[in-house]
């Protein structure tokens, strides 16, 4: 297989990201681009991110997860603690975030630690939750090899029926993480490919500003 794809070109012309209306706070301009990306439209999950760990082979995987919450403390995810990347996070507990929203021509990328959250803090997060995917957090050994579909849905029939008519608890393996940022680095497509990036990095309690070459 040999597949061109030289001629795959785009000129990104929606923005731009000067110094001069920079905020202090990443986090205040992280909020301020999700919100435009929201109201813009064209992005169905504004909130999935990739997540990148580093396993225990020295290899860095990443897949993509929902974020549930942030603020100035951190982002917020919810997964199984036994999964691959959960296991990851165990032993490496340094991870990088990335957001990519092609309606604005923007990315974000953040690099941080990752804590998992109190049980309770997991607990109220999980109640919210549809039946359906509590049940599913039961059903599932994430990132297990399994034999078949089937072997899923019969552990869904198994778990539907022990909660049948009671509320469905958090499972002991599952539960949240909050990714505290050191960095964050922002990119808006520009014109000819001279993209606009800015670094965010933590330097004590403040946050220094960088502009790097696209």
């Amino acid at each position: 297989m040999d597949k061109n794809l030289f001629g795959y070109r785009k000129s990104y012309e929606k923005g731009e990201l000067l110094e001069g209306s920079l905020p202090n706070s990443p986090f205040e301009l992280f909020e301020k681009w999700f919100s435009e990306v929201e109201n813009a439209g064209g992005v169905e999950e504004t909130n999935a991110m990739t997540i990148s760990t580093i396993g225990k082979d020295g290899f860095p995987k990443s897949r993509v997860v929902l974020l549930k919450k942030f603020n100035e403390k951190g982002f917020v995810f919810y997964t199984n603690y036994d999964s691959n990347k959960g296991k990851a996070i165990a032993n490496n507990p340094k991870v990088c975030l990335s957001f990519f929203w092609p309606n604005l021509e923007r990315q974000v990328i953040i690099k941080g630690a990752a804590n998992k959250l109190s049980v309770e803090d997991s607990e109220s997060y999980f109640n919210k939750r549809p039946k359906g995917s509590q049940i599913g957090a039961w059903a599932s050994p994430q990132s297990d090899i399994i034999d078949s579909r089937e072997i899923l849905e019969q552990n869904v029939d198994k778990y539907q029926e022990k909660f049948k008519n009671i509320t469905v608890p958090k499972p002991p393996h599952w539960g949240g993480y909050i990714v505290e940022p050191i960095s964050f680095e922002f990119w808006q497509g520009r014109k000819s490919r001279l993209h606009d990036r800015v670094l965010y990095e933590k330097e004590i309690s403040i946050w220094s500003q960088k502009r790097l070459a696209p």
